[in-house]
């Protein structure tokens, strides 16, 4: 009979579990989001070096999608094509560098408990989908990236293929990281988009 009130000690601590769990759960979510925000930081300040470069004079500005109230970064409007193209895609170099790294030093990214680094994956690889999609669309703010790289005379539909396409293998990679072709053909869509400049 002693044993039981023993046994029934023992039990507390994994009746407790399912809470401990649901922690963790709510840590793993803070910590994800944590990374889309850490990208999203990533992203501006990609726009914001190449800013500073050309002593663009950058400003945030209050724009709207659709009903969405939101902000953009901005800069004097009298950048040459070129500039225009380097400060409108920066942004998505940076993720695509980003990428690149986490995907050549972390190939089993996916099956490793690590929900910064996939926050910042994430947001990489859905922003560029969403911009890729909106530039299909030429839809959005005056202001968005895909508009502006536009300016060295390429339709923004074909810009948004260069923007979606680096995303969609990055995503393949990341379920198939033994994959050989998806990343050599993620890296000479990423090329691409940077010798686009020289157009």
């Amino acid at each position: 009979m002693a044993a039981r009130p023993a046994q029934a000690q023992t039990a507390a601590p994994s009746a407790a579990s399912p809470d401990k769990r649901n922690d963790h759960r709510v840590v793993d979510v803070v910590s994800f989001l944590a990374g889309g925000a850490f990208a999203l930081g990533a992203h501006e300040s990609g726009h914001l070096i190449f800013d500073a470069i050309f002593d663009a004079g950058p400003r945030l500005e209050h724009v709207h999608f659709g009903p969405i109230p939101f902000f953009a970064i901005t800069h004097r409007p009298d950048l040459s094509p070129r500039r225009e193209f380097t400060v409108s895609s920066a942004g998505f170099w940076v993720q695509e560098g980003t990428n690149e790294w986490l995907l050549v030093t972390r190939p089993d990214l996916r099956h490793e408990h690590a929900p910064f680094v996939k926050g910042i994956f994430a947001f990489n690889v859905l922003t560029s989908i969403g911009y890729g999609t909106v530039a299909f669309a030429r839809a959005g703010p005056f202001e968005r990236d895909t508009r502006g790289m536009t300016e060295i005379g390429v339709d923004e539909r074909a810009i948004g293929v260069v923007v979606i396409a680096p995303a969609l293998l990055d995503a393949y990679r990341y379920f198939r990281p033994e994959s050989k072709w998806a990343k050599w053909a993620s890296r000479v869509v990423k090329a691409g988009g940077v010798v686009l400049v020289v157009k």
